[in-house]
């Protein structure tokens, strides 16, 4: 009989040591663009979008606004981005990539590879973890929101 109460029996656990190994490849690469983690995430959003809400970023990125508004804050005030309130709707801010922030995008290019480099992983491998991965990701979000509602 498996006792899931030992360590080596969780599941959470290996993703949860994968995910700080992960961010801490990342941490040399973020710290000569001057980012976090969280703030990167945020810049792969605009650099595709170029513009987001920040309702729409949190839902993307599954972050609460408590975490996102400081967040952001500080990337206004490093001029990667502008907060601009919605015309319509004071509660709306809409969070639009600056020049500055357009600009890192170049910088960032090679962060992928070598990411991928540190975890000696080919495409396939990391294709399948990330399908995985994002399985989990909607069954533990779908189960989130059926628990709620009881």
């Amino acid at each position: 009989m498996i006792d899931y109460l030992k360590l080596e029996n969780q599941v959470c656990f290996p993703i949860y040591a994968l995910s700080r190994q992960i961010t801490a490849l990342y941490r040399p690469h973020l710290d000569k663009l001057g980012l976090t983690y969280p703030q990167y995430l945020v810049m792969m959003v605009l650099w595709e979008y170029k513009s987001r809400t920040v309702k729409e970023l949190g839902e993307m990125l599954f972050l609460d606004s408590g975490t996102l508004t400081p967040l952001l804050k500080r990337m206004e005030a490093c001029g990667l981005i502008n907060r601009k309130r919605s015309e319509t709707d004071e509660r709306i801010v809409n969070i639009v990539i600056t020049p500055k922030g357009m600009q890192l995008k170049e910088k960032a290019t090679d962060i992928p590879s070598k990411i991928k480099e540190g975890l000696q992983a080919d495409d396939e491998q990391l294709s399948q973890l990330k399908n995985q991965l994002n399985k989990m990701i909607d069954s533990a979000t779908k189960c989130k929101y059926d628990s709620s509602d009881k």
